[in-house]
């Protein structure tokens, strides 16, 4: 008797309609995550308090984010995906709505961090889902979805928030972003049995759970893996987070322009995030990963030398792509690291990533006391040293069969 060893439970069509849905939810988190930064101005004049005491805000989101998604990860292995996924996007959505009551910056923190731990149970635990309903010679392209849908709201975010702001003010831009939330997650109610088929939940104790944390990094495969992860994303947030007041204090932008001009940043990703998914399926994470690692590199350096003010959008999109090209391929592989606890695994991978990029953008912002020279120089050879170790250290990471194609194609 043959068996579809490709489409356990939900057939092909249910698959990429769940996976459509994962990727509306991923983008909706994403774009208010990134929609928040460039409206600081009018929140400080709102509230009549500094710039810098609104900045607190996006901070008081990310870092909570990234902490939230390990406990998650416990959840979700202990309860079940799907209740743990459904209660996030809920958290989202009505937490972002009840933001826009805010009247004082620090009722907008607090918002901000309930927000960021509510919010982090969706997206990791989508990714874990990707690897439980396609096998790992498949999974590129829909882990190419997802991260083109982060990218595809980290890029609209910044620049549609500026942009809404003068029409519906900054507390209709929360509704809004939390009616959206609202909406997605009523999209979801028909695929409920479809998620709780795919994952069973996990017994065990705490402590259990606790070491299986430490067992995902007891391997090679898994310690160069999470060990790149939080390098590739130290760098990305570091050149990200500052590039703004580089084209501010290089062309002379404003808050439109720069967010006009890192419009570029999302787009490969946004459109080529299935097909780079493909790609790595075909030929192997062994080639991809370092070309994606000097993309990054390449566009650091560009910022270094400089370029004329036409040109940032491509810069930019040229920084989005060396992202593009290596984020999705490590998750890739750490889908396959869990074994019977994918949620351990990939939730450690979103905390790895957010605690990168906290640290990215202070370390940046630090070395930036010796001038953009110095920080972009930095940072460029550090990721094009970790392009060229990437050839050896993950030789290993190509395709079952010859060509990359399994029966599934």
């Amino acid at each position: 008797m043959k068996h579809d060893t490709t489409a356990r439970g939900p057939d092909h069509h249910e698959r990429e309609r769940l996976l459509r849905m994962l990727a509306a939810a991923t983008f909706i988190i994403f774009f208010q995550a990134y929609m928040v930064a460039p409206i600081i101005p009018a929140l400080s004049s709102a509230f009549g308090t500094s710039v810098q005491a609104v900045g607190l805000v996006v901070p008081a989101y990310l870092i909570p984010y990234g902490v939230a998604t390990l406990v998650y990860g416990l959840l979700a292995d202990r309860v079940g995906v799907n209740r743990v996924m459904f209660a996030s996007l809920a958290a989202f959505a009505i937490l972002t709505a009840l933001t826009a009551t805010a009247t004082s910056v620090s009722q907008i923190a607090l918002w901000r961090v309930l927000t960021g731990v509510g919010a982090s149970g969706v997206v990791p635990l989508a990714l874990v889902l990707v690897g439980k309903l396609f096998p790992y010679e498949q999974r590129g392209r829909p882990l190419g979805w997802l991260f083109g849908a982060m990218a595809g709201g980290m890029a609209f975010g910044s620049p549609l928030g500026a942009m809404l702001v003068p029409f519906i003010g900054w507390r209709g831009l929360f509704l809004l972003a939390g009616i959206a939330g609202g909406v997605v997650l009523g999209l979801f109610l028909p695929y409920r049995r479809m998620i709780a088929g795919a994952m069973q939940p996990i017994g065990g104790s705490v402590g259990e759970l606790f070491r299986g944390y430490l067992t995902l990094l007891e391997t090679a495969r898994g310690r160069r893996t999470y060990g790149y992860v939080f390098v590739n994303s130290m760098f990305h947030s570091g050149v990200f987070t500052w590039l703004g007041v580089y084209l501010q204090r290089h062309y002379g932008l404003g808050p439109m322009g720069i967010g006009l001009a890192l419009l570029g940043y999302g787009v490969p990703g946004f459109l080529l995030g299935p097909v780079i998914g493909r790609a790595a399926d075909r030929w192997g994470r062994a080639k991809l990963l370092p070309i994606g690692l000097v993309f990054s590199a390449l566009a650091a350096a560009a910022l270094l030398v400089g370029f004329p003010l036409l040109l940032a959008p491509l810069v930019a999109a040229v920084l989005s792509l060396g992202y593009d090209m290596t984020q999705p391929l490590f998750a890739g592989i750490v889908t396959t690291l869990g074994g019977k606890r994918p949620g351990q695994a990939m939730g450690l991978n979103v905390f790895t990533l957010f605690v990168g990029f906290g640290l990215g953008s202070l370390i940046f912002g630090e070395v930036l006391h010796f001038g953009f020279g110095a920080a972009l120089g930095v940072f460029s050879a550090v990721e094009l040293t970790a392009a060229v170790c990437s050839r050896w250290l993950f030789r290993t990471e190509i395709p079952s069969t010859p060509t990359g194609l399994s029966s599934g194609g």
